[in-house]
């Protein structure tokens, strides 16, 4: 059957304000195939996502979906797109049952039975979360894997022609993410377009058949499976001025014998897992990995002491260098030089109503205090100014709200907070999702010098190409402790993907394969 174009924008231009997020946009979908949407941060991706779903309209061009102008979200629905966006919008007080079908019960709709409802949801529910979920559990007390398949499925079970899924995967780990495709896979057999917005190189390598390339709101490119690589994304989305060479990738350096500069002993990061122990040298980055739900985000929250863990002693070296000092509190956390950056930046790092500039200073007030309690202006902008210039922040004035960014340059926000605090240790949990391969690369390069300079990282990440030429040691955790660490010279995926299993690389290996992942 010949593929049919079900979505095409010509010549699409978008301004908020003086920002122009959308300048000359062409793009074209055809029925049948997964389209990928790349670009840096702030190119112009998820302006673009809305036009198509009708919740922004375009100043100028045309946007074709289905043959039909979609100006509202209800236009969408009529015709058939659905779409995930970037954030997990879910309704915390309701149920899951409810959530999956809110808005699906309009004046003139045949709503099906309660029992219909059950047994559709149950079905797709544990074909994407691997396991039965109870569809009359409140959403509020669930984690945020799970509040995101509620969203996947709720698309999925509209049987739309065309899905868009903006950065849908960010919240998921390998294992869930090879489910998704599972299921991306059976709709594109069945016909549908499904347009994907996603900054994981190893997601687009694996299942998409074209990719179109945005770069300051102009579609510079479009590439066919054969031509999907690191580099050729990379040599299209990067301006001239910022090519690879310049930026580079961080290099993992050869260990030295350093000292120990933080220490866990006797470690319990989830009721009833047995305690482990964790060792953090000064100048290394430690690479954390696990399936969901391993017990290594509680890990890296008991560590920052954001969460009391169920056992275990933390301790940093203090600043003479002659003794470990406990750290019991968050206060003591972020007195001895601990700082943490969450990838929820929503839920556990944003403050929505204050600007730029705040969001990225808050954290060095009490430092810049003058005579009178008052805060001397001048060395926060020079602090402000040095960090968004380090992490090439794509923004207007820095007094707009930082909701006015795109989520990827709000996470660059939060990590430039992190390294305003010149801290002694960093502990990252996921920053990079919803980051672009350029930024990803700048932010590896930033690190690196940090550890250089004697600094310390704990480093995790859903992702296992973020670790290979960076990280100095992968500790992978399993069943709800440290399970198994690979040093420098033992960091591939084979390796890091079979200690998130519990398996020997040969039954990983064996594992993906059927998968049958495309």
């Amino acid at each position: 059957m010949p593929q049919q174009v079900t979505v095409r924008l010509t010549n699409v231009a978008k301004s908020f304000g003086e920002t122009r997020a959308l300048k000359k946009c062409d793009f074209e979908a055809r029925s049948g195939e997964v389209h990928a949407i790349v670009g840096e941060n702030g190119s112009g991706k998820s302006t673009m996502a809305k036009i198509m779903s009708g919740v922004l309209n375009a100043d100028s061009g045309d946007a074709i979906i289905l043959n039909e102008r979609v100006r509202t979200p209800l236009d969408a629905k009529r015709v058939g797109l659905a779409t995930i966006f970037q954030e997990v919008l879910v309704a915390d007080e309701a149920s899951v049952l409810d959530n999956l079908y809110v808005g699906r019960d309009a004046l003139f709709e045949l709503k099906s039975s309660t029992e219909e409802r059950e047994r559709e949801a149950q079905v797709l529910l544990e074909r994407l979360v691997g396991q039965p979920v109870n569809l009359t559990r409140t959403v509020g007390d669930l984690p945020l894997s799970i509040k995101q398949w509620i969203v996947i499925a709720r698309a999925i079970l509209r049987r739309p022609r065309v899905l868009i899924l903006d950065e849908s995967s960010a919240a998921l780990d390998l294992e869930a993410t090879l489910r998704l495709h599972d299921e991306i896979n059976r709709l594109r057999e069945a016909g549908s377009t499904i347009i994907i917005v996603t900054h994981r190189i190893a997601e687009l390598v694996r299942i998409a058949d074209r990719a179109t390339v945005l770069r300051d709101g102009v579609t510079v490119g479009l590439l066919e499976k054969h031509e999907i690589t690191e580099a050729n994304l990379l040599a299209m989305m990067t301006p001239a001025d910022r090519r690879l060479s310049e930026a580079g990738s961080a290099t993992r350096v050869e260990s030295k014998a350093k000292q120990v500069v933080l220490s866990v002993a006797d470690m319990i990061a989830q009721r009833g897992s047995a305690p482990f122990q964790f060792a953090l040298h000064a100048g290394s980055i430690v690479g954390v990995a696990g399936l969901d739900g391993q017990g290594q985000d509680a890990f890296l929250r008991a560590v920052a002491r954001v969460l009391a863990p169920f056992g275990g002693d933390v301790r940093i070296r203090s600043a003479s260098g002659e003794e470990m000092v406990p750290v019991d509190t968050l206060d003591d956390a972020a007195r001895l030089g601990i700082v943490y950056v969450s990838g929820d930046r929503k839920r556990e790092g944003i403050f929505p109503q204050q600007s730029i500039f705040e969001n990225l200073a808050i954290g060095i007030y009490r430092r810049n205090l003058g005579p009178f309690g008052v805060i001397r202006k001048s060395k926060l902008k020079k602090v402000f100014t040095r960090e968004v210039d380090r992490l090439r922040v794509k923004m207007g004035s820095p007094l707009n709200r930082i909701t006015s960014l795109s989520g990827g340059n709000q996470q660059k926000v939060l990590i430039g907070r992190a390294f305003a605090n010149d801290p002694r240790v960093i502990i990252l949990n996921d920053p990079a999702r919803g980051v672009d391969l350029g930024t990803k690369r700048d932010l590896y390069r930033e690190l690196r010098a940090f550890a250089d300079r004697g600094g310390a990282v704990i480093y995790l990440s859903s992702e296992i190409e973020e670790f290979l030429d960076f990280a100095d040691r992968v500790d992978v955790f399993h069943g709800g402790r440290l399970f198994r660490s690979l040093e420098a010279d033992q960091i591939n995926e084979e390796a890091v993907l079979a200690a998130m299993f519990g398996q020997s690389k040969t039954e990983i290996i064996e594992f993906t394969a059927d998968r049958k992942v495309h």
